[in-house]
């Protein structure tokens, strides 16, 4: 399921109608942290100056600034990026594997339109660096995030132990079209690439009045951010944001 997660403008500061912003992608925890040496002043007045971007950008939720501006994004970036004056800017970095760590705009927006997470089940699909569910246990959600790239998976699982979230997150190497539901149901699902429909196993495994967020669309056509609510046991859909992911593809066995 390899993705690429940026997007390089703002709903507050561009029209989105005219100017295609590219997007790819694509509970009651503890979630205490052993404050590393390497946590210095410098890294947390980069991380507060981050998240004064994100305010201004039209990110309003306080849990999320908060959130946002308690994980440490630098420790998920690789060492050869991972400088002060570039690991809290608003911009995506190479992870390996023709992957990325998020734009932060990306992670604090779509963690916003999924809405409060506390004290409930998360499941994202596309684990990436880790720093989405980092960002999500901050919150104070039980996160269960699935990556298709073992090794992405692995270094994730280790990265988010390291930095206490090993209660908080359950990482899984596997295909992301199945789901987890050896955990369902689930209160909410975020996903970082784009299927061209909404995976039927992930709104099975959604929660009656639970949330989904994910971009829609094939590669060759428009795609749309969307939110999702299931009522009734059917998917209710709303369009948000023009995106570009990279597919969502199907992965073999677990």
């Amino acid at each position: 399921m390899p993705r690429h997660h940026q997007v390089v403008v703002r709903p507050r500061i561009a029209t989105h109608s005219t100017v295609l912003p590219l997007l790819f992608g694509c509970l009651l925890v503890s979630c205490s942290r052993p404050e590393a040496a390497d946590d210095d002043g410098l890294w947390q007045r980069e991380r507060q100056a981050m998240v004064d971007v994100l305010r201004q950008g039209g990110i309003e939720d306080p849990r999320v600034l908060a959130a946002m501006g308690k994980v440490r994004r630098h420790v998920y970036i690789p060492p050869s990026f991972r400088k002060h004056g570039a690991a809290y800017g608003d911009h995506p970095w190479p992870i390996g594997h023709d992957q990325t760590i998020s734009q932060p705009f990306i992670v604090a927006y779509m963690t916003q339109k999924l809405g409060p997470v506390a004290g409930g089940k998360v499941l994202e699909i596309g684990t990436g660096s880790g720093y989405q569910a980092a960002v999500l246990a901050e919150l104070g959600a039980r996160v269960y995030t699935i990556e298709i790239i073992p090794q992405l998976a692995e270094h994730a699982r280790r990265a988010l132990a390291a930095e206490g979230y090993a209660d908080a997150v359950h990482v899984l190497a596997g295909d992301g079209y199945k789901g987890w539901p050896a955990h369902a149901p689930f209160d909410a699902i975020i996903v970082t690439c784009a299927p061209e429909e909404i995976p039927q196993a992930l709104v099975d495994q959604l929660k009656e009045g639970g949330r989904m967020i994910l971009p829609l669309g094939s590669t060759r056509e428009s795609q749309r951010l969307v939110i999702l609510k299931k009522v009734g046991g059917k998917a209710q859909q709303t369009e948000d944001l023009p995106v570009r992911f990279v597919p969502m593809v199907k992965g073999k066995g677990r």
